[in-house]
């Protein structure tokens, strides 16, 4: 479980297919500190268990699956990620409750300066608009967001300085990928109701 507040940016050092699975390693510093094997950790809010790692490197493990259906097939050597260790039972949230696992990727249709703030308007994949609530909450490659405006399948989120300083949607462009996750409790209410209309 995470809470969609970034800890750090790390960069893509290597993103390679194996016999075995994709090879992802990431150069970091503040969170490799307290690693352990087997520890989840979310990149660009995929949750990934930690295979490897060094003072400096993490490595992963990543399914063709993961890769095919996130905005990790679109990853390279030099590549920005966002990164979040699981929340501890006693810290502070921030966020909002993020599991790690990825919806539907998103495609950037506007992202622009406006004023101090910059305006990110993102396509959903088709009927997944059905979880966006205005003012609701929305992990972006692993960025816990509010929701400022819905039209059918896309819709907008206002980013202030700081979020752009601490994470890596500087680095998107118009038709760019973003992992998109929903707020699970959309998720859970659609399936309670769809029980009870049963």
């Amino acid at each position: 479980m995470f809470t969609g507040i970034i800890e750090e940016v790390g960069q893509v050092v290597a993103f390679v297919q194996t016999k075995t699975a994709w090879s992802l390693q990431i150069a970091a510093k503040l969170v490799t500190q307290d690693v352990a094997l087997g520890d989840s950790l979310a990149v660009d809010g995929c949750c990934l268990t930690v295979t490897r790692f060094d003072s400096r490197h993490l490595g992963f493990d990543v399914l063709e699956e993961t890769r095919r259906l996130t905005v990790f097939n679109e990853l390279k050597a030099g590549s920005l990620v966002n990164l979040e260790r699981s929340l501890k039972a006693e810290s502070r949230m921030g966020g909002h409750f993020v599991s790690g696992h990825i919806d539907g990727l998103g495609r950037v249709e506007i992202f622009e300066p406006r004023g101090s703030d910059h305006y990110l308007r993102i396509t959903a994949p088709a009927g997944l608009g059905r979880y966006l609530v205005h003012k609701g909450s929305i992990a972006v490659d692993g960025i816990s967001l509010t929701v400022a405006e819905v039209a059918g399948d896309s819709f907008a989120v206002w980013l202030i300085p700081h979020t752009l300083a601490a994470t890596n949607l500087r680095e998107k462009k118009t038709g760019g990928g973003v992992n998109l996750e929903f707020d699970l409790l959309a998720k859970y209410v659609e399936k309670l109701l769809t029980l009870r209309s049963n």
